[in-house]
């Protein structure tokens, strides 16, 4: 791969991330379950208006369910409370327009509700049509709830109504392993595992167990996707590649497949960051449009571009060799097994072709060791075609580890 030609200009990093989010949530219902107590701190209320009014300015429709402790204080003076903090921090001018006029005025108008009943009794369907009245007019429906009732009462709202997503808000966040730290992922296998008899108390988390089922609940009734997070951390959990929580999916969360061309705006972006953070070297713009022609994306859910790679072979054909290229995985996959299951369907794909072996090379330690632990092993630049190192950086070149594994043919059963 000849790097003589300069390289391609990074894309602002302005255009990425949360521009990428907002556009899949566009026109779609996001559900938030929230104690108002949690609300109420200090910027809590600030927060959640601040999420709020980017979701209804983007064109998102949002159901927002307040757990509300019991008490001497009646549910009314909550709901007027809940109506004009809503009121000062969702409404601007961005988001006006978004909201029926009624005499000549736009608010919230009748989005706010008592549905305390609602969530202690069985039947749904009177605050389904509820939901359902106040959707079709303005982008916000808002619920106060039974703070006890809270968790089970939004799994069976949103499954019931398919929302996109259902967020859950609670002040410890995601779940933690007490072994592998904060958990990024979890697909409803690996959630049932957690909520088998015993796994739950074992792994510390007897406290969630109740939220889990409800995530677990609204899953398995037809929500695509859970968020567990905090206050604090909302908009990093919506917003960015990091996130901020965990992310709950059904079926295997991790798919890679070949790439095409309407995934390329985003995997440009995602090279650009790797080269911004030194994982990945700086290519000219046809070397990049190598790399989508040839590459793999690793996708969490349906949205979520957890990583990519490319397997280029056209340099080397004489020498039936391939070059894994562009490897690279967001910094909240790392760790989830993306990078292995890019690599695997490569080599898969290396193999179906006939090639005799596979090289990498980077400078970057953290990849030097992946490759290691995928059964490479660490050879001389001689032992790569020469094709390689045609207009190579010569800097880059004293730094870089080169890495080989040679494949068996693919044989097939008869």
């Amino acid at each position: 791969m000849s790097s003589v030609a300069s390289p391609a200009p990074l894309p602002a990093e302005e255009f990425g991330e949360k521009d990428f989010y907002l556009d899949e949530f566009r026109a779609h219902t996001l559900c938030f379950a929230v104690a108002l107590a949690d609300c109420e701190r200090p910027g809590g209320f600030e927060t959640l208006g601040r999420v709020s009014r980017e979701l209804v300015a983007n064109g998102t429709r949002l159901i927002i369910l307040f757990g509300i402790p019991p008490g001497p204080a009646g549910v009314g003076p909550r709901l007027r409370r809940v109506r004009q903090r809503l009121q000062r921090f969702v409404l601007s001018e961005e988001t006006a327009v978004h909201f029926p006029a009624r005499r000549g005025r736009r608010g919230l108008g009748e989005a706010v509700a008592d549905l305390t009943e609602a969530a202690r009794g069985g039947d749904l369907a009177p605050t389904l049509e509820l939901a359902w009245r106040t959707l079709r007019v303005g982008p916000l429906f808002v619920g106060l709830v039974d703070e006890e009732a809270l968790v089970d009462f939004a799994q069976r709202l949103a499954g019931r109504l398919r929302v996109h997503k259902l967020v859950m808000i609670e002040p410890p966040g995601g779940i933690a392993s007490p072994t592998a730290g904060q958990l990024s992922f979890m697909d409803e296998a690996m959630l049932a595992t957690v909520l088998h008899a015993g796994e739950a108390e074992w792994a510390g988390l007897a406290g969630r167990r109740k939220t889990l089922d409800a995530i677990q609940a609204a899953l398995r009734g037809g929500v695509h996707s859970v968020n567990l997070c905090s206050l604090e951390g909302l908009a990093r959990e919506l917003y960015t590649y990091e996130g901020s929580g965990t992310l709950f999916t059904r079926g295997d969360y991790c798919r890679v497949e070949r790439l095409g061309i309407d995934d390329f705006a985003e995997v440009e972006r995602l090279l650009a960051r790797g080269q911004r953070e030194g994982y990945l070297k700086l290519r000219s713009a046809a070397e990049t449009a190598r790399v989508l022609l040839n590459g793999y994306g690793a996708t969490i859910g349906a949205h979520h571009l957890a990583g990519v790679c490319g397997l280029e072979t056209e340099p080397y054909a004489d020498e039936r060799a391939g070059e894994i290229v562009g490897l690279y995985t967001i910094t909240r996959f790392k760790g989830e097994g993306v990078g292995a299951r890019l690599l695997a369907q490569a080599l898969e794909d290396a193999r179906a072709a006939g090639l005799r072996y596979v090289f990498a090379c980077t400078v970057e330690p953290r990849a030097q060791g992946f490759f290691e632990r995928q059964g490479f092993r660490l050879v001389t630049p001689d032992d790569v075609p020469e094709a390689k190192w045609v207009g190579y950086e010569k800097e880059r070149r004293v730094r870089l580890k080169v890495y080989r594994r040679d494949l068996e043919p693919r044989t097939t059963s008869g």
